[in-house]
């Protein structure tokens, strides 16, 4: 069996930067794929991290998320358009077109949607298997416990959760975790908090907690990710607390780490190799803090994965416990057995 299955991950995800300009309608190119999920964050001004998707899409009921935030759907600021090698960004867009420097961080879908009925209620997905992502909306029928067809077709390995009509704070559950406790991306809270439901998670289906991750009556949207060999890996790492941090293996040379520290308070962080292309990686944005972009060391992106190089509570505490989702720029090895060249 072939090691890897995606070769060229630029065709699933990307990273670019381009500047501001406030001019409008302004297309951003260069993605290589058509966009279901864009997540933006201008690097020099403290404007909010602004999250798009295809599913809630660029008309009625589109609009954007905030990660950083607990508002709910916000239909004021929305994309002009997904397009097929990129996004186009409309008048009201200053945010992601202003004041410097934007990072652009892409997913690709299925460029479509279906209708679920593999849980209680019925979703509507876009969802890329080959790269084990999905993006999905769906209104609980009841205050109860309810499972979500979320189209995978394996077991998610992380869900976000976000109430889109109320200031309800995002729930996010890693399979790393168990089934009930889960973290929340608008603040650095550790996992006390159980925003999802106790049933199993299977490869049609999550369990939702009402008042959490689902509420009877209210739309919420859902981004799914399992890991893909050679592509993606969500799971955890342990700190060592020592300069020369803990080797993670992932199977793949990381274009993008997003980390939580789990087991104690600690904000999100990302790292990606188009803002910070040479080790040490420092170059960071956080996903639930409007900040612009800082300096603070991480470590190095590796052939086959990375390594924190500093001792900091936030990412390498003697014992601390790490979640993270980390894309590919290139994997380990290919699926015609060529090994990736190393930073």
């Amino acid at each position: 069996m072939a090691y890897t299955t995606i070769d060229k991950p630029s065709e699933h995800f990307s990273t670019t930067l381009y500047t501001g300009n406030s001019t409008y309608p302004r297309s951003i190119t260069g993605i290589g794929f058509q966009p279901d999920f864009v997540w933006a964050k201008n690097r020099n001004v403290a404007y909010w991290h602004q999250l798009y998707d295809a599913v809630r899409g660029t008309g009625t009921g589109g609009g954007v998320v905030y990660s950083n935030g607990a508002a709910g759907n916000d239909d004021t600021y929305k994309l002009d358009s997904f397009d097929s090698d990129g996004f186009t960004v409309g008048s009201s867009l200053g945010a992601i077109n202003s004041g410097g420097g934007i990072v652009a961080w892409c997913w690709k879908g299925a460029n479509g949607t279906v209708s679920n009925t593999d849980g209680d209620f019925t979703t509507t997905v876009s969802a890329n298997q080959t790269a084990g992502f999905s993006v999905l909306t769906g209104t609980s029928d009841s205050a109860a416990q309810k499972d979500v067809g979320h189209g995978l077709g394996k077991i998610p390995d992380v869900v976000f959760a976000r109430n889109l009509a109320s200031g309800y704070n995002w729930d996010v559950w890693f399979r790393t975790l168990g089934y009930t406790a889960t973290l929340q991306l608008n603040d650095g809270s550790a996992t006390p908090r159980t925003g999802f439901g106790s049933g199993t998670f299977t490869t049609t289906t999550f369990s939702t907690k009402d008042d959490f991750s689902s509420k009877g009556g209210v739309n919420y949207l859902y981004y799914c990710f399992t890991s893909i060999k050679g592509y993606s890996k969500i799971s955890q790492y342990i700190g060592n607390g020592n300069p020369s941090g803990p080797f993670v293996y992932t199977g793949f040379k990381p274009a993008m780490i997003i980390t939580k520290r789990s087991d104690s308070v600690g904000d999100w962080r990302i790292w990606d190799n188009k803002r910070d292309p040479e080790n040490v990686v420092d170059r960071i944005l956080y996903p639930s803090a409007a900040n612009g972009e800082g300096a603070e060391e991480f470590g190095d992106f590796l052939s086959n994965g990375f390594r924190p190089t500093v001792n900091t509570t936030d990412y390498n505490a003697s014992g601390g416990v790490y979640q993270y989702l980390a894309f590919a720029e290139n994997p380990f090895v290919t699926s015609t057995g060529i090994p990736a060249t190393a930073r």
